[in-house]
């Protein structure tokens, strides 16, 4: 990584006090800040965190040399080889690895790397609660549930959340870079299902990461007029999009844990998403709005319940707004600060390299 790229990924020195008071901890984030996805999202949220407290960095691999008294190491197959690294360079160093997405459901059954860096990791984090039953049983002791957080929502930006405003269609969106893990396709057949539908509007934020899913949001767009898709947008913009919809769509055939869910929840939109481990785990098991992957009727289904039973989108914010204070900040940053001081208590160290 070039001496440029590193310098902007480091955060400011602690405000809580000396550097020399301090730990310093190094985040393996396997994404850097222009994906914009949940790995990015999670590393740099958690540095923030973390910054009243130790000297963080932001890092794409850990190399051997590189000071770090605690190592997070976020996904369990892309950070396996600085994980692993360490684990052979510092054997009796602390090391942390977040189970973050693909490699809760999927990698650490099938990737004999993976399953090498569950097993040296001093600790595993999960995101949610069904992520600890993915685990080895043998392991599930060395795992903490951090749930994430975002920021409360910017009242100025919220729609009227007393039911659907009459005279208007109803708001429906997705956000979900498209690639097969997200299942864009489902979204895509449910709008086309409901194109001679009144009152609905769609929108689908995110990159083509696979061109032919781009190609069919384009097709979708050509024949739907009430369907947009708006491509890759900043946070902001994304955020204040889903304060202004109606229903956020989640169609994941796999999910980590769904940041993406959480803004919806504090945003106050209406939720539908898949019936998986990582939304049941983010939602519960008891939320309303679920259907059954790659079941696009299911999903027009419960659109249309939405546009024309006003109680039922209350109901399903209602389990929202219930839901939301598991991922208020303040519980986040509490939770990661003391997993960091049961590693490394806050002693006398030098400078990071």
């Amino acid at each position: 990584m070039s001496s440029t790229a590193r310098s902007s990924r480091e955060s400011a020195e602690p405000r809580g006090g000396p550097a020399t008071e301090s730990p310093s901890v190094v985040i393996v984030s396997p994404a850097r800040a222009e994906a914009n996805n949940g790995n990015w999202r999670t590393a740099e949220r958690w540095a923030r965190h973390l910054s009243t407290h130790c000297r963080t960095r932001i890092v794409d691999e850990w190399r051997d040399g590189e000071r770090a008294d605690v190592l997070i190491a976020l996904h369990a197959r892309r950070s396996a080889p600085s994980l692993l690294r360490h684990a052979h360079c510092h054997p009796a160093a602390p090391r942390v690895l977040v189970l973050t997405g693909t490699d809760v459901y999927r990698d650490i059954h099938t990737d004999a790397e993976a399953q090498r860096a569950l097993r040296a990791a001093t600790r595993l984090v999960a995101l949610q609660e069904d992520a600890v039953r993915q685990l080895p049983a043998a392991l599930r002791s060395r795992c903490v549930v951090i749930h994430q957080s975002v920021e409360p929502a910017c009242p100025d930006d919220l729609a009227p959340r007393s039911g659907v405003a009459t005279g208007r269609a109803l708001r429906v969106i997705e956000v979900a870079h498209l690639r097969d893990e997200k299942d864009p396709l489902t979204y895509l057949r449910a709008v086309e299902r409901l194109t001679g539908e009144q009152g609905l509007a769609f929108e689908l934020v995110g990159s083509p990461l696979q061109p032919e899913l781009g190609e069919a949001a384009r097709a979708v767009q050509a024949r739907s007029p009430h369907f947009e898709w708006a491509g890759a947008l900043p946070h902001h913009e994304t955020r204040r999009r889903i304060a202004a919809a109606d229903v956020l769509v989640n169609t994941s055939r796999m999910e980590g844990g769904a940041h993406v869910l959480i803004e919806a929840m504090v945003c106050g939109a209406a939720i539908l998403a898949t019936r998986i481990g990582g939304n049941l785990g983010m939602l519960g098991p008891e939320h309303p709005g679920l259907f059954e992957v790659g079941d696009d009727a299911g999903l027009a289904a419960l659109i249309l319940r939405c546009r024309d039973e006003p109680a039922f989108v209350e109901r399903l914010r209602e389990h929202g707004r219930r839901r939301a204070p598991v991922f208020a900040p303040e519980r986040e940053r509490e939770a990661l600060v003391q997993l960091v001081q049961s590693l490394a208590p806050f002693r006398p160290v030098g400078r990071l390299a």
